[in-house]
């Protein structure tokens, strides 16, 4: 009941934020996607590294 609750707590924030303040969104959105990139490509060297 309270996973059921804070899920759908989060979507409604989440529509809330997009909608009241889309620039900020679109920031935390590049932020997020930056980080996971940069994950990415740390794994990749690491890999390469590993097998070279």
């Amino acid at each position: 009941m309270v996973k059921k609750v804070l899920t759908w707590g989060s979507i409604a924030f989440l529509i809330f934020f997009i909608a009241y303040r889309p620039q900020s969104a679109a920031n935390v959105a590049k932020s997020i996607g930056s980080g996971i990139m940069d994950l990415a490509g740390g794994i990749g060297d690491f890999m390469t590294s590993l097998f070279n």
